[in-house]
């Protein structure tokens, strides 16, 4: 073949490459879910129900599985390929030419398209990036060395010891870990409790659409030892009584946005399966294709589609706790998403004295959410590696895991908490409440203190009375019993001053707080003879 010759089929097929961009096609509705909403059980295991019924969350259209019609009806059409399917957002992700994509929208049951380079979306030239972004190793490199010597610091700092020594370690409670890969969990010797006891109930690889997931990247086994790992007086997971399934939604061969669909994918598998925590220790920020990249404006908890999943996933009674990123020592040092997601705990990294580690993404959200939301141990934490030794490493990526362990302990403490209550009783413990950082956030949480706060309320204002979110900008939304009960809300400053009272008259209230000065508040909440108490944060 001449040179000339090569040159064009070279470039031919550079073109045709460029030329395949990814979108998300989104659907007007879901023929199918009067079906599916009068058979439950047709979409969502009696574990999920069981979940769903515990908090009081009902069943809705995001439930009801996409439409086959509709994805048949996409599938069919020249050109494009599905990589990843949502029932959540109703959306499905494809990947072809922008004017094959572009085709879809003539379909009667699509809503829109948005890709994933938005400058295709806005018609509009791309604009200059305000910061230089620099690719980041989000899965930072294990060191070396260790010793229930080494890993009783990642759990004593946070009280966690005394949980275990109650005999709350996770059990009742199913998390799910979203990682690059397994290799070694079905072999190595500190997962081997894990095996002897069933604790592992399966799991997908969604890069390959198979059900290998001891395989691909080792991140996911450093992780997952964190939590349920166990080798005497070396290891001891934080959550070793706990179930798992495993889930590998990270492909570490490339960086593009299906890696995001793949997680919501996961997420809604683990929430079909009565799942209770999810673990991500991945973040998302610069993509191969730089026009599918994100800028530290686009972290407002509402612009990505994984963030929309995590607050999907909160919304049916999963807590979902994620890494807050290593880019901290960058130019651009801010969260990446899933961790800028609304409902999401979002977790930073300190050191064995609970100093900040500069490698830690800092807060705020683009919105001015505190972000990262609480800290565990991130510098020299103790993880197994694939082979089984005992080691060291760094990274958000295993404070994240740290955390998530601890607070499924928490949950099998008082296993009929909302996933709200949960949370918002591992903030309020821990030690910079009042005065979080851009750094820190709210610091490291004390969950023993956590635990007594929540033990000493009477379990039926605990079940009663849900104030959410917490900490509150604008407005808060108050929760009652649905027995037609009328309450009072009053707040008070730190010294036991009334501040303010508020009358509320409906099961769900929407108060607002827009004059309310910023600070840490008390709250009583009175109704039916019972009084409910806890601490309310203004930023």
């Amino acid at each position: 073949m001449n040179r000339k010759l090569l040159f064009f089929f070279t470039f031919f097929f550079c073109y045709v490459v460029q030329a395949q961009e990814d979108a998300w096609v989104y659907f007007n509705d879901k023929p199918d879910a009067a079906f599916y909403l009068s058979n439950p059980l047709q979409m969502l295991s009696q574990r999920a129900l069981d979940r769903r019924t515990t908090q009081g969350i009902l069943l809705n259209d995001t439930d009801v599985p996409i439409s086959q019609t509709y994805i048949d009806e996409v599938t069919n059409t020249t050109g494009i390929t599905v990589m990843a399917k949502s029932k959540w957002l109703n959306a499905l992700h494809i990947r072809g030419s922008q004017s094959d994509i572009q085709t879809l929208t003539n379909l009667t049951f699509v809503n829109r398209v948005e890709f994933a380079d938005r400058t295709l979306n806005s018609r509009t030239a791309p604009t200059n990036r305000v910061r230089e972004i620099q690719n980041v190793n989000k899965q930072l490199e294990v060191l070396v060395d260790y010793n229930y010597g080494g890993s009783s610091n990642q759990i004593q700092m946070l009280n966690g010891h005394l949980l275990h020594q109650q005999n709350y370690t996770g059990q009742g409670k199913i998390i799910a870990v979203m990682d690059a890969g397994f290799p070694g969990v079905d072999t190595a010797s500190p997962f081997q409790r894990l095996r002897d006891n069933n604790l592992i109930l399966g799991g997908y690889n969604f890069p390959d659409r198979n059900t290998s997931f001891y395989t691909r990247g080792s991140h996911g086994t450093n992780v997952l030892s964190c939590m349920g790992g166990y080798v005497d007086n070396q290891l001891v997971g934080t959550a070793p009584d706990a179930q798992y399934y495993l889930f590998i939604t990270e492909d570490i061969n490339s960086e593009n946005p299906v890696e995001e669909s793949y997680w919501v994918e996961a997420a809604e598998m683990a929430d079909s399966l009565g799942v209770d925590v999810i673990n991500t220790s991945l973040g998302y920020f610069e993509y191969d294709i730089p026009n599918y990249s994100y800028s530290y404006a686009d972290m407002n908890g509402t612009k990505t589609f994984i963030s929309r999943g995590a607050d999907m996933a909160f919304s049916k009674g999963m807590i979902c706790v994620t890494s807050a990123g290593n880019s901290g020592a960058t130019s651009e040092p801010h969260i990446a998403t899933p961790a800028d997601a609304i409902t999401t705990l979002t977790i930073g990294a300190v050191n064995a004295t609970e100093d900040y580690v500069s490698f830690s993404s800092i807060g705020p959200s683009f919105d001015g959410r505190v972000k990262p939301d609480v800290c565990a141990k991130g510098l020299s934490a103790t993880v197994s590696n694939t082979a089984g030794a005992i080691v060291n490493a760094n990274g958000t990526s295993f404070s994240s895991p740290i955390m998530a362990g601890m607070v499924t302990s928490f949950w099998s403490a008082v296993p009929n908490m909302t996933n709200a209550e949960v949370v918002q009783f591992v903030k309020q413990s821990a030690d910079l409440y009042a005065n979080p950082t851009i750094f820190k956030g709210y610091g490291v949480p004390d969950f023993q203190l956590a635990l007594s706060n929540a033990l000493s309320l009477n379990s039926n204002e605990i079940a009663s009375v849900v104030l959410y979110p917490n900490p509150v900008k604008d407005k808060i939304l108050v929760s009652l019993p649905n027995d037609g009960t009328s309450a009072k809300l009053t707040l008070y400053n730190n010294i036991g001053q009334q501040v303010n009272s508020y009358v509320i008259n409906e099961t769900n209230s929407t108060i607002y707080l827009e004059s309310l000065a910023s600070g840490l508040y008390f709250y009583q909440v009175e109704f039916a003879n019972k009084t409910a108490k806890g601490k309310l944060l203004k930023l």
